[in-house]
């Protein structure tokens, strides 16, 4: 059955106005009757007053100025104000997981929900657009299953990959079958994670999105239910240093007081300071024990030290022991 042009007649007038109106272009209702004749549909001012008002009622934010040397309507409140939407064309510039070809159809569908107007102000080159992206696509589809797991309560398998001097994912531990409950997904240094439970280990555990292969959604039920009831993504965060493993222990760390700020943004303004002299301060924080843990002290610099536990502190030295062996000047 074919539609009367007419009866698309106010489709049309919500579709020009969301995609050539702003609060600096509006459309009056002769440039409304010219855009619609255009589209073979005829209307007059008295139709346009009368669905405007309509669109209006229904909840559309239109905005009608009656007076001035250019009376005419334009969208108001939008869905997603202009600043709202640079954070996201921001967002998806910056992300490594991204393919760049899926980089230009996300903020292409993005520029659609703003004025033709506005979207030109989207199509901006920022300089971290050129950062490396990966090539792999499979991460989306990942992503799918992982989230279709965790709303049917249902564990998944796949094989982990890592990188070879042939700059080739290969399979990890033969081709492994990884078998875990998915309960989280988080992005943390530039890199999207799975968090879950692995009932083989009985430990949570996490994985790089775009490094899982032949992922699978399998019958089983999800496990781990209790390791998760008082798990804070935010916390496991903090504590963990480039997403990489370690047991977690409580670490004295002493600072010189220019540090506060580096503290802070690491472990948040929840962490409890303790003056140690007037130029120093003390923190005592749980972390996850590991090499990237250490290297992240070691990035700091003299101005931090740990202070224990003993068992830590010997460790760490071991760490810069090794390093320091590879620079043994003859």
């Amino acid at each position: 059955m074919t539609i009367s042009r007419n009866k698309l007649r106010i489709l049309y007038i919500i579709k020009f106005l969301l995609e050539q109106t702003d609060e600096d272009n509006i459309m009056s209702a002769e440039d409304l009757i010219n855009a619609l004749n255009r589209y073979g549909i005829e209307a007059e001012r008295k139709t346009i007053y009368s669905d405007i008002k309509v669109l209006i009622e229904f909840g559309i934010d239109i905005i009608s100025l009656n007076g001035g040397k250019t009376p005419g309507y334009y969208i108001g409140t939008r869905e997603f104000e202009l600043p709202e939407l640079k954070l996201l064309v921001d967002a998806v510039q910056a992300s490594k997981f991204i393919t760049a070809k899926k980089s230009k159809e996300l903020i292409s569908k993005i520029e659609k929900l703003a004025s033709k107007n506005s979207a030109r102000q989207l199509q901006r080159n920022v300089f971290i657009f050129n950062r490396t992206k990966t090539e792999n696509e499979r991460i989306y589809y990942n992503v799918d299953q992982i989230h279709t797991a965790v709303l049917e309560n249902r564990q998944i398998s796949f094989q982990y990959t890592e990188w070879n001097l042939q700059k080739e994912l290969v399979t990890r531990k033969n081709g492994k079958i990884y078998i875990v409950s998915p309960w989280a997904l988080t992005w943390d240094d530039e890199n999207y994670y799975l968090i879950a439970f692995e009932e083989e280990s009985r430990k949570i555990k996490h994985y790089r999105v775009d490094k899982m292969k032949n992922t699978e959604i399998i019958e089983e039920k999800r496990l781990g239910k209790d390791s998760f009831a008082d798990f804070d993504l935010a916390f496991f965060a903090k504590k963990t240093f480039g997403m990489y493993g370690g047991r977690d222990e409580t670490v004295s760390l002493v600072c010189e007081n220019r540090l506060i700020g580096v503290i802070l943004d690491r472990f948040s303004k929840d962490v409890i300071i303790i003056p140690e002299d007037s130029n120093h301060f003390r923190v005592n924080v749980l972390v996850s024990v590991s090499p990237q843990f250490f290297g992240w002290i070691t990035g700091i610099g003299a101005g931090i030290h740990i202070e224990g536990p003993k068992v830590v502190k010997e460790e760490y030295r071991r760490f810069i022991e090794e390093i320091l062996g590879n620079y043994v000047c003859k």
